[in-house]
């Protein structure tokens, strides 16, 4: 299959090539496909969920409920590990 791609989608598609991302014009799209595959493929549940998850942040920040970064770190890779001790065990 070949493609014509309007000057704007070849600037785009060679920002991302000279950003050393990619390889290839074959590669920075397919990577965008699936990208918008991904997304198009949410219901609308998880997208009430994430909605959720992000005003439940706001509502937290807006309180001065902050964690630092180093702190943030810490509780992502518990939550990591736990994930991965999981995995291992269901094996």
């Amino acid at each position: 299959m070949q493609v014509n791609l309007p000057p704007d989608l070849e600037t785009l598609i060679n920002k991302r090539l000279l950003s050393g991302a990619y390889s290839d014009a074959e590669e920075v799209l397919r990577r965008a496909l699936e990208a918008q595959d991904a997304e198009e493929s949410w219901t609308d549940e998880e997208r009430r969920a994430l909605s959720a998850h992000v005003e439940e942040g706001y509502q937290q920040a807006e309180r001065g409920e902050l964690v630092d970064g180093a702190q943030a770190r810490r509780e992502i890779d518990a939550m990591k590990e736990k994930w991965r001790e999981g995995r291992s065990s269901a094996r």
